[in-house]
């Protein structure tokens, strides 16, 4: 057996296997090998989080790695992530404010039982070539000038193998990030546990009553990720391919101690003290679960990702930031094709000296730019109005930029890449100071929520910017095309921001309604009436935000 390799990947979780995939896809004569721990095919209801997919690592997925058939046969749709909110009604979800799509969405995306997705994953990765070691775990890698050597115990004994590429998958075993000691911490702090239970749960079968069950399609809700929130949490519900269903809690310590929640018995007992409907419905099945597992201070920042070197690290070897909204495959999809176009030119001879530094600066630039997204956040998920808003927010960011730029091939396209995130005044820094700006309204905003919203329901499509958004990610644009739709997207941004600013401005400080409001500058706490460079109303954008606002002193 030849031991010299093209790429070895260390670790045959997600990230390995796809990245195995799309290597094969770009180069298939490469020769590889993967060295996992695990020494058997996965578990059903695999003991792993990560179901949910959403738009942009479902195009990988389905798109790039062309799994598509594969996923609309043996996995689950997903449609769309589900909010409920209304604290003082978790005893009665149809009071609840409910946030998700009331009819089938255009832009796939789906629930994942990562035992089953897995082992298809392992199969077409073996049948394209890769070689697999079950039972091998990486004990040091050796960087040499033309091949690097890893050294890894398999049954007991130690061997060697060596390739021209090492890339580490190894989840937050990390190999490579504590053997070079490139660790970097990220001030979020979030704790979690989760399990599966044997069968479904249907949060769509807790109520009877016709004018709550027949509002929408039938399935829908079952079929979304569930979202249940209040201050300091949120409690998911994820239907999986297997019949079974994914449980986990996820919580801020600073409102929920992780001792709560960190025993299969404590979960449970959290769950009767803060979603009591939700533990009606499963509080009898204890016996019924499946697994569980716990990660504490999930959260992980990292001083490095792409070497010129030749090695590489993914998934959650790299970075990790939070679970809500479901970002780890997209993660992984921007990490795996960044590596990929690496060992690609490599290969073919190229130098990649620009490009490893241009995509781990992108890399970065991106996930701290996403920081502020959940960085303190935790505490307004028992604030409904403020929470719906942030959602709508995040979305429109989410679907108007980073997964538009990503559909078409962008984070691998140099010149996209300088005209987004090279300079000061480029659109993507733009685009990451409207985001705090807009993070900083929500936490400024929240001592004065008092509003009270219950029996209503919102619909992300009720907005069109976010129907624009979202249908525009279905079309394939050239470069200049792309840059200048990202230009008119975040130009939409803009105005989205400020009115968001005018109408809650109006709601503390009673300001005008038709003020102008610089994006780049607003502050709650120190409103300016006449900023220089503001934006005045626009009309289908204040529809939009009509939309979200459910004030009964209603000012839009």
């Amino acid at each position: 057996m030849d031991d010299r390799y093209d790429v070895i990947l260390m670790g045959g979780g997600l990230a390995g296997l796809t990245l195995s995939l799309q290597l094969q896809k770009e180069n298939p004569e490469i020769n590889i090998l993967m060295l996992e721990q695990r020494k058997s095919e996965a578990p059903t209801a695999a003991h792993k989080v990560g179901e949910s997919t959403v738009e942009l690592g479902t195009y990988y997925l389905r798109e790039v790695l062309n799994l598509k058939d594969y996923l609309d046969a043996e996995q689950l749709p997903k449609h769309g992530l589900r909010f409920f909110f209304s604290p003082k009604h978790k005893d009665n979800i149809e009071r609840r404010a409910e946030l998700g799509p009331r009819k089938r969405l255009p832009v796939p995306s789906h629930q994942l039982d990562r035992g089953s997705f897995e082992n298809e994953l392992i199969r077409r990765s073996k049948l394209g070539g890769t070689e697999l070691k079950t039972g091998a775990r990486v004990k040091e890698v050796e960087f040499g000038k033309e091949l690097h050597t890893v050294t890894y115990l398999c049954n007991g004994e130690s061997q060697t193998a060596q390739a021209r590429w090492v890339i580490d998958c190894t989840g937050r075993g990390a190999v490579l990030k504590r053997q070079m000691d490139f660790q970097k911490p990220v001030e979020h702090n979030i704790n979690a546990a989760w399990f599966r239970i044997k069968g479904e749960i249907d949060v769509h079968q807790w109520s009877k009553n016709p004018d709550w069950t027949d509002h929408l399609e039938p399935g829908l809700r079952r079929l979304g990720t569930v979202h249940l929130m209040d201050t300091g949490y949120w409690l998911w519900f994820i239907p999986l391919s297997s019949g079974n269903t994914s449980v986990g809690i996820v919580a801020d310590p600073r409102f929920h101690d992780f001792t709560d929640f960190n025993t299969k018995e404590k979960a449970f007992e959290w769950i009767r003290k803060n979603e009591p409907q939700a533990f009606e419905k499963v509080g009898s099945r204890q016996e019924d679960v499946l697994d569980f597992l716990f990660l504490k201070h999930y959260s992980h920042h990292s001083g490095k990702i792409y070497s010129e070197d030749r090695w590489a690290v993914t998934g959650d070897s790299g970075v990790f930031l939070d679970p809500l909204y479901s970002p780890g495959t997209d993660f992984i999809a921007m990490n795996n094709s960044w590596i990929t176009d690496l060992v690609t030119k490599d290969l073919a001879g190229e130098s990649i000296f620009i490009h490893a530094d241009v995509y781990e600066k992108t890399h970065f630039g991106i996930f701290e730019q996403w920081i502020p997204t959940y960085l303190d956040k935790y505490q307004l998920m028992g604030n409904s109005q403020i929470m719906i808003t942030k959602i709508f927010w995040d979305w429109a960011i989410y679907w108007s930029f980073f997964t538009l730029i990503f559909t078409n091939k962008g984070y691998t396209n140099l010149r996209v890449l300088k005209a987004l995130f090279a300079s000061e005044d480029s659109l993507g820094r733009k685009m990451g100071i409207l985001n705090q700006k807009v993070q900083d309204l929500f936490i400024a905003w929240r001592p004065h929520d008092k509003g009270d919203l219950s029996d209503i329901y919102v619909d992300p499509f009720d907005l069109q910017c976010l129907r624009r958004f979202h249908h525009g990610l279905e079309i394939q644009h050239e470069t200049k095309a792309l840059l200048n739709q990202i230009n008119t997207n975040v130009t939409q941004i803009e105005y989205l921001a400020a009115e968001l600013f005018r109408q809650v401005s109006h709601y503390v400080h009673q300001t005008p309604l038709d003020m102008p409001v610089d994006p780049y500058s607003m502050d709650l706490n120190q409103v300016n009436t006449a900023p220089e460079n503001g934006l005045l109303p626009d009309a289908n954008i204040r529809k939009d935000v009509a939309s979200m606002w459910f004030y009964k002193e209603a000012t839009v």
